[in-house]
């Protein structure tokens, strides 16, 4: 049977399973639209307000299903639109496919209208990519992005198909399994290396567990689980890692890093052994690199080879999936010998909890996270953008379950949050899914107010309002002699030169979110009182539509602790500079 390159890229997104679609149409993709137009039964399309929505759209997706996210962007801006999305996937290893448009094969090289040579521009921030010239490898093609997507250390992918490609016609004949012989990622760890890295755990006696994305990514939180308890080893999470384990089990220390609990910086600052699952040893995690963990010998368990040793030299490397290696290992792993090690990490975290200065007087962003959590118990989908508000949410969140917390950890990406919430919340209608922002970030996708409200995409956005790129001023308050350069967002022309602070002269903040929600036709509220943060929040809850939630929080409250850049981890500042 003969069919389109339109055609075939939509009965072979049908045969990956796939059901959802985020993307932006375009001259280029005309005619794929033109076809998907026909299969409005079996795929859900949602148009979104600009591409880059579409790529964190279909990585929220992803990370909240395990699934494979897909966007489709049409050829030059279209295409160049998607690269912070994918780059955003790429460092945190989320499977997606990504379909570009592109000019007419016979005007490629030729500055066309709208060409831009996306696979170049993309070749640094994806797991692969491809440009198709031949409309009879283009059913291949699509089954080994949707391979290469979602194996080994999962990854996205591009596929640029020329409009012509698009149109061209040959028979189809489908492709049951994909073999490819350059890609053959190691999936089942080295026995041998798991035995000796049992005897390294049990001779330890100051073990502790590092467990990061890929527990998430391979599903392997129960596995993870039952290590724990079965060695009595504590165990510390990355950003990306939290709900690995519940944050609230006896041997959790929580986050570990720049902005993590003073009790886990100091365990593992202390520690013999450190075994590292599915982590990368992120200069955010490790601090100063030459003094981290400076008694530590370190088990690496990953399934990236180039992760190992990258960042830290490694005594013992075990390539292969979290899920298997830690079932091996829970096979023969026994109850260690650290009741003295366990005592001491657990004095530290009486010694050293999370904590905030409380107030009647004006809203506490930690408090608005802690009252979240008392409501939820941890039956939510949380998504964060990127600033104090994202490590607010880390500190203070109790994290139950895997795939629980969508955030940009490795790009950082302010705007990632709005735009995934909503692909999570398409993929998790029956949830609670929650985006907590900031006022900057808020800004950076707001126009995807307009889709939530067309398609009653109920998502819950809470903003932490404090009129400045609250984690830039915080560096500038440490670090910058409070030198407020380019951080206040309710800055005008008749400021005073120099700022360092908000005071009663100040303009109000903007723009008002509770009108910009409205205008969007989306239900809004504004909260200047603690003592109204709690009902605002239950009837939020409630409601089964999306909202905005306008929190006027301390201007100038700090997250902390806090690792300053280039400090080790055990030189902490826990309650500012003095």
């Amino acid at each position: 049977m003969k069919k389109t390159g339109s055609e075939i890229i939509i009965d072979t997104l049908l045969d990956e399973g796939v059901d959802t679609i985020f993307g932006y149409p375009g001259g280029s993709v005309i005619s794929l639209f033109d076809t998907l137009y026909n299969f409005s039964d079996k795929i859900n399309f949602y148009l979104v307000r600009h591409e880059q929505a579409a790529a964190h759209a279909a990585d929220g997706y992803a990370r909240s299903s395990g699934k494979t996210g897909v966007c489709i962007a049409t050829s030059g801006p279209g295409a160049t639109n998607l690269v912070t999305g994918l780059a955003t996937a790429y460092m945190d290893s989320v499977p997606m496919v990504a379909i570009t448009g592109q000019v007419a094969s016979k005007m490629i090289g030729n500055d066309a209208f709208q060409e831009v040579n996306i696979t170049g521009i993309t070749y640094p921030i994806t797991k692969h990519n491809y440009l198709v010239k031949d409309v009879k490898d283009l059913h291949r093609v699509i089954k080994e992005a949707f391979f290469i997507a979602r194996t080994g250390r999962p990854g996205p992918v591009l596929i640029d198909v020329p409009s012509d490609v698009q149109k061209a016609s040959c028979e189809f004949k489908k492709i049951t399994n994909v073999e490819m012989r350059s890609y053959n990622p190691t999936i089942k760890g080295n026995i041998k290396q798991i035995q000796k890295a049992v005897q390294m755990i049990l001779h330890a006696k100051k073990p502790i567990i590092y467990a990061g994305n890929g527990v998430i990514i391979s599903g392997s939180q129960n596995e993870l689980k039952e290590f724990v308890e079965k060695s009595g080893i504590p165990v510390t999470m990355t950003l990306l890692g939290l709900g690995g384990i519940p944050t609230d089990h006896p041997l959790s220390l929580s986050m570990l890093g720049m902005h993590g609990t003073a009790y886990a910086n100091r365990a593992i600052q202390e520690s013999d052994l450190i075994i590292s699952v599915g982590a990368r040893f992120d200069d955010r995690v490790t601090g100063k690199l030459d003094e981290f963990a400076p008694h530590a010998k370190i088990i690496h368990i990953d399934i990236d080879p180039t992760s190992i040793s990258k960042s830290v030299n490694v005594d013992l490397p075990i390539v292969g999936d979290a899920k298997g290696v830690l079932k091996e290992l829970n096979k023969i792993i026994k109850k260690c010998d650290i009741k003295n090690w366990v005592d001491y990490v657990s004095d530290l975290k009486k010694k050293y909890p999370l904590s905030y200065t409380k107030s009647d007087k004006v809203i506490k962003p930690q408090f608005v996270i802690e009252t979240l959590y008392d409501l939820t118990k941890g039956d939510a989908i949380i998504v964060t953008e990127v600033g104090q508000h994202q490590m607010w949410t880390a500190q203070f969140y109790k994290f139950q379950k895997a795939r629980s917390l969508l955030s940009s950890g490795g790009l950082g990406t302010m705007g990632y949050g709005f735009p995934a919430a909503m692909g999570a919340q398409v993929c998790n209608p029956d949830k609670l899914v929650v985006d907590i922002a900031g006022d900057g970030s808020t800004q950076m996708n707001i126009q995807e107010l307009a889709t939530v409200a067309n398609y009653q995409i109920p998502v819950k956005v809470l903003i932490l309002n404090n009129g400045y790129l609250g984690m830039v001023r915080q560096w500038q308050d440490l670090f910058f002699d409070k030198r407020y350069a380019g951080t206040c967002l309710g800055r005008q022309k008749n400021c005073k030169p120099v700022c360092a602070g908000p005071d009663k002269k100040c303009p109000d903040m903007i723009p008002d979110f509770k009108k910009v929600a409205e205008a969007y036709s989306v239900k809004g509220y504004r909260v200047d009182d603690p003592k109204d943060v709690k009902s605002v929040l239950k009837e939020v809850i409630s409601i089964k539509e999306p909202v905005v939630v306008d929190f006027r929080i301390e201007q100038e409250e700090n997250v902390l602790p806090m690792v300053p850049a280039g400090a080790p981890l055990d030189k902490m500042l826990e309650h500012g500079l003095s």
